[in-house]
């Protein structure tokens, strides 16, 4: 059972709950019982699963509430927050100090991916503007000097190791104080791979911190390590000061509930996780966040800042939509962007109901974003700018033309159409109003970014990333209440209340 699972167990037991036209003592259990299994199911500590039912019992006193509040909501709310507990443990994350050297200490069962780790956080920092350097002082397992040099090449950091001397705190102690004198800003120092019954490498481990006096001691944590997490993340608190805990191969398999119970044996923060096999693999860790997009509530603000990472303040697109302009050469130039972003998969799970879309695993987001553009790229520079329309021959010459099939040339367009409906929405929620904030370097606040929510209909953005198209869009929505006439939203288009053309060939 991997964490997706978990969310969709979690999410579905708040839907059934909701679903609910009497709220009782009964409905409260079963819901209890349903996230708690979910939470069983993927490893967590019993003994955790069962202080946070009785957390979630003790705030939701159903007899003591007054009448006319939503008590769903209410229930809602409490099992949000229980969960954010089971992986916060209310002490602030480390954050280095500029202006001195930082030394850290990895530390971690063998195979957890230490070296690994230890090379993604230099670089996430050297991307940052700080100077750091590694160290390797895992003297234990043969290849670890050579794994983490090539690393630390490929990253162009500093490195110190030794072939010839096999004491690890001779080796970390003199790696601290040459990068020390070097003014390194932070010093980050791999060791060898432990398990809880290895006395004489926990010996050594305790050495090394005695030796190199660490600011911070990272518990490097597999997240598939299951039922065994709790104590074996016990051992190394009991040994060492560990401040910190970085999850390894989220992007795996992994039923994840382990590194729940390593939070709670450490009393330590997580503070970042580590999301696929590359360098640059390694996300900031926010429990909040985490636990709103694993229950599909997607994290807006996260998403946006990330946009501002690759779209330029200057950016002419931004301008056009920031005025309320949207053509097709701005759509191409914001989807050219968004591929700098990565993997769509990752970025798409920022989206409210989109924490598990099979459609988007692997590459095929940024393959199909990649086709929009190669289709757009075969466009006039009129029709880019919207100063010539798009007929059904022109569509058909433009599937030729690209190597498309004619069905994503009409999806294109009808998306386009979408979007542009959108972004000329006026007033504070508006598209326009926010492109017009990210332009002037400003982000935008919860209440802005619940207004953009609230203008895509339900379903939209999952079926466009789909390859469902417009088409699935408008059947999907048929007899939903509350939407009015979305056909008129996309500007009529596309005929037949929303299927392709007739004589498309799309049949």
């Amino acid at each position: 059972m991997v964490l997706g699972d978990l969310g969709n167990q979690i999410s579905s037991a708040l839907a059934a709950m909701s679903n609910t036209t009497i709220i009782n003592e009964e409905t409260v259990n079963n819901l209890l019982k349903e996230v708690g299994n979910a939470l069983s199911k993927a490893d967590v500590s019993m003994n955790l699963i069962i202080q946070m039912r009785k957390n979630i019992k003790d705030k939701i006193k159903l007899d003591q509430m007054a009448a006319g509040l939503n008590k769903k909501k209410i229930i809602r709310e409490v099992v949000f927050e229980e969960l954010i507990k089971l992986l916060d443990p209310g002490v602030p994350a480390w954050k280095p100090v500029k202006g001195k050297p930082n030394v850290v200490m990895f530390v971690g069962l063998q195979g957890a991916g230490k070296t690994t780790s230890v090379t993604k956080l230099a670089f996430f920092y050297k991307s940052k503007g700080w100077n750091t350097a590694m160290v390797c002082a895992d003297t234990f397992r043969a290849g670890a000097f050579d794994q983490l040099r090539h690393n630390a090449t490929k990253a162009g950091i500093p490195y110190y190791g030794s072939e010839e001397v096999k004491d690890p705190v001779m080796v970390a102690k003199k790696g601290v104080e040459i990068f020390k004198k070097e003014g390194a800003e932070i010093i980050i120092v791999d060791t060898s791979g432990r398990h809880k019954q290895d006395n004489e490498l926990f010996e050594e481990m305790k050495q090394i911190e005695t030796s190199i006096k660490p600011d911070n001691v990272i518990f490097v944590m597999d997240s598939s390590i299951g039922q065994a997490a709790y104590e074996q993340a016990t051992a190394f608190k009991t040994s060492v000061k560990v401040g910190s805990i970085i999850i390894t191969k989220m992007d795996g398999n992994s039923k994840g509930g382990g590194a729940i119970s390593g939070v709670a044996a450490t009393k330590s923060p997580i503070i970042f996780i580590g999301t696929g096999e590359h360098i640059p693999n390694l996300e900031l860790f926010n429990a909040q966040t985490f636990v709103s997009k694993l229950l599909g509530y997607g994290d807006l603000s996260g998403m946006f800042n990330k946009i501002q990472e690759v779209i330029p303040e200057d950016s002419q697109s931004l301008k056009e939509i920031a005025s309320g302009k949207f053509t097709l050469r701005s759509m191409q130039a914001q989807f050219q962007q968004i591929l700098k972003l990565g993997p769509i998969d990752q970025f798409i799970g920022m989206i409210p109901g989109m924490n598990n879309m099979p459609q988007l695993q692997g590459n095929e987001g940024n393959l199909k974003l990649k086709a929009y553009i190669n289709i757009m790229d075969s466009m006039s520079e009129k029709e880019l700018d919207g100063k010539k329309p798009i007929n059904q021959k022109r569509m058909l010459s433009l599937a030729q033309g690209s190597g498309r099939h004619p069905r994503e040339i009409y999806e294109l367009l009808e998306q386009y159409k979408a979007f542009e409906k959108m972004i000329g929405t006026k007033g504070p929620g508006g598209f326009s109003n926010l492109a017009n904030m990210a332009s002037k370097g400003g982000v935008p606040n919860a209440k802005n970014l619940q207004q953009l929510a609230n203008m895509v209909p339900p379903g939209l953005m999952k079926q466009m990333a789909s390859g469902g198209g417009m088409a699935n869009i408008l059947n999907s929505l048929k007899g939903m209440k509350g939407m009015g006439d979305l056909s008129k939203m996309m500007g009529g288009a596309g005929g037949g209340g929303g299927g392709f053309p007739s004589g498309f060939g799309l049949d």
